[in-house]
């Protein structure tokens, strides 16, 4: 073959070649061009769907709950809703009614001094003693104390008496700081009836149960020998209290001592625990964050529950109490 012709022969292979290759590309493209034009399966609409965030309706929340956070749009990553690192607060019912028991809220012996001084039309003076849980810790006003609304209570209970409760709470006490104070803060207002709450600060502290019930029994004997009603009034039900390895003793020896020296107890411990494990209440509901003190809806009921027990108990029907007024106490009520 002569040069000349194949040199011809090499240009027209090249260009073949050529031709093919535009040809190939050119298929090529228009396939993927047909496939962006077709109709999106629907596979591929579920799988697409799985990357859209979708924004529902935003529904109304029951009273009480923290509203819900809007989701926040991130750059090249598909958005989630942000939570909150803190749980949220249970939804209380804006209806939440309080109820214990009855046994639970009475009284076994009446209020004979109490019931002599509302018989007689005469002033009520209630003095509340105890530590933070009668002071109002966890309250969010003194208002909103177990003594204010006690009151409260009792005089919607007997409409135009004259009935005062002091609250002569201290933050963390306990039973001997609270004697020390009888004097000054409790014998010195000259009360019909003395509520005192003991036994949670001595518990937290991990103090020992024998020296407590000595002091007990002095501090019950001195507020009857100033002519008293006593109410006892032992710890609440809270996470805090409920750890402590001497928590079921305080209570047996305050039940006792109640016994034995013939004075009445309003059972803090039980209430509660049965808003808890009967009720199915949460903690959240009635106790503070502090995971120990009260708030302001378990002191209202408190004082409500204590209110109906004070009411029955001064106006139960005793004979003797309303014929021979000496057989209430040889210590006559002061004004």
């Amino acid at each position: 073959m002569s040069s000349d012709k194949q040199i011809k022969f090499t240009c027209r292979a090249q260009a073949t070649a050529a031709a093919v290759l535009l040809a190939t590309q050119f298929v090529a493209l228009h396939s993927a061009g047909a496939q962006m034009s077709a109709p999106v399966s629907a596979t591929q609409a579920s799988a697409a769907a799985q990357h859209t965030v979708s924004q529902p309706t935003a529904a109304a929340a029951p009273a009480g709950t923290p509203p819900a956070i809007p989701a926040v749009a991130g750059s090249g990553t598909a958005t989630k809703p942000l939570t909150s690192s803190a749980p949220a607060a249970p939804a209380v019912p804006s209806q939440l009614v309080c109820t214990a028991p009855a046994e639970l809220a009475h009284f076994e012996r009446p209020l004979l001094h109490t019931m002599r001084r509302l018989a007689n039309g005469q002033p009520l003076t209630i003095v509340a003693i105890g530590s933070s849980s009668t002071a109002g810790a966890g309250a969010s006003s003194p208002d909103a104390t177990y003594p204010s609304r006690l009151g409260v209570e009792l005089r919607a209970r007997f409409p135009g008496r004259d009935i005062t409760v002091l609250n002569r709470g201290v933050n963390g006490e306990e039973t001997t700081n609270m004697m020390a104070r009888f004097a000054a803060d409790v014998i010195a207002a000259h009360p019909q009836l003395v509520l005192w709450q003991i036994g949670t600060n001595s518990v937290l502290r991990d103090h020992p149960l024998s020296p407590h019930s000595v002091q007990l029994h002095e501090g019950i004997e001195q507020l009857k020998a100033a002519g008293a009603d006593v109410v006892l009034i032992d710890p609440q039900f809270a996470p805090a209290v409920l750890v402590k390895s001497e928590t079921q003793g305080m209570l047996e020896q305050i039940a006792l001592a109640a016994k034995q020296e013939d004075v009445d107890l309003f059972q803090r411990f039980a209430v509660m625990r049965n808003w808890h494990d009967a009720q199915h209440l949460s903690f959240d509901v009635f106790v503070s964050p502090d995971h120990l003190h009260m708030n302001d809806w378990s002191y209202a009921c408190i004082a409500k529950l204590l209110g109906n027990a004070i009411a029955e108990a001064a106006t139960r029907p005793v004979a003797a109490a309303a014929v021979h007024p000496a057989m209430i106490s040889a210590k006559p009520d002061l004004p």
